[in-house]
């Protein structure tokens, strides 16, 4: 029970690690107001000397002082969520390198110089027999998947997987996703995209969730294919779609509000939550026990007045954009 995540703060060539048992839907708002502000959040949080793995880490963020690099992942609501975050950290983060981290703990590791697999166990990405192609029949897929057929057209269809999904099943999966109906056309964005060019055997991807694996190129199968990873620019595959599946054009404004909404907002207080799941008896007796994480809070980010200032300028500037066009 729990959102874990883990902060990282390098500073004069040393670094540490934080945790926090609720923060993992919270990592954004402890970014917003700044390197400064977000420092302090973590430092104020449970100070540990382990990692996270990738299964119990939900949301996790790097920030380097010395490099003036930020690494972040966490999951969002949607697309225009997503890049609301960051265009925001763009301007609230002046002079960093603010990357989303899409190999989740493994960049983070990475960028220490402890290498991808810290956090992985052995047989983590697991492959299957391509046997069908979870098509959706419904506006609001997962994914995106395009194939540039032998006659150079390209087709496109929804998908209920994520986008590295498609990579477990293998080259064997082209040919049942070409073989898949045409699905409707998109209202909303979906979270990623893959497209296939089985004549120049190269595979690309965006998304704006962590994709595990994706430095590890050539997973499993996909041996002389290239791939051209995108991180969450769709751009490349929206000038691919046929003009019958375009990709949607939302409006950043209202997830920008909602960055708005929240801010000051308190984490929510999981004690009374977590005392009525105590009290509860138990299957046969079993006493129940709650992890001591569990009753540690969250210390949010408490940003200065000037702080809070400029995170408000941003937003309202960008919300202004967004309206024009």
């Amino acid at each position: 029970m729990g959102a874990r995540a883990q902060y990282v703060v390098v500073e004069n060539r040393t670094w540490q690690r934080y945790y926090s048992h609720w923060a993992a839907n919270r990592v954004v708002d402890d970014l917003l107001p700044g390197p400064v502000a977000a420092t302090r959040c973590f430092r104020a949080n449970q100070e540990i000397d382990e990692w996270l793995d990738d299964v119990w880490c939900e949301g996790a963020a790097l920030v380097d002082h010395d490099r003036r690099i930020l690494l972040w992942f966490a999951f969002a609501d949607s697309w225009s969520d997503h890049l609301a975050a960051r265009a925001v950290l763009a301007r609230t983060w002046p002079g960093w390198d603010v990357r989303f981290a899409h190999d989740g703990m493994g960049d983070l590791t990475d960028h220490l110089g402890l290498g991808r697999d810290l956090t992985r166990s052995p047989g983590w990405f697991e492959t299957f027999e391509a046997a069908g192609f979870a098509a959706t029949d419904y506006t609001e897929p997962c994914s995106v998947v395009s194939v540039r057929l032998p006659d150079g057209g390209v087709r496109a269809w929804g998908s209920d997987w994520e986008p590295i999904g498609h990579l477990a099943g293998g080259p064997g999966l082209i040919d049942l996703i070409v073989a898949s109906p045409n699905g409707p056309a998109l209202t909303e964005m979906p979270y990623g995209g893959v497209h296939f060019d089985p004549e120049a055997r190269t595979v690309s991807l965006w998304a704006v969730q962590d994709v595990l694996g994706i430095h590890d190129w050539p997973l499993p199968g996909w041996e002389n294919w290239a791939l051209d990873f995108r991180g969450d620019d769709h751009t490349q595959q929206a000038r691919l779609l046929p003009a019958g599946f375009p990709f949607p054009r939302p409006s950043l404004a209202p997830a920008l509000r909602r960055l708005v909404d929240g801010l000051g907002a308190p984490p929510p207080d999981n004690g009374a939550l977590l005392a009525r799941a105590a009290d509860a008896p138990g299957p046969q007796g079993a006493v129940p026990v709650v992890n001591p994480a569990a009753l540690m809070p969250h210390e949010p980010a408490d940003p200065t007045r000037a702080e809070l200032a400029a995170l408000r300028t941003a937003l309202d500037a960008l919300i202004a954009e967004a309206e024009a066009g």
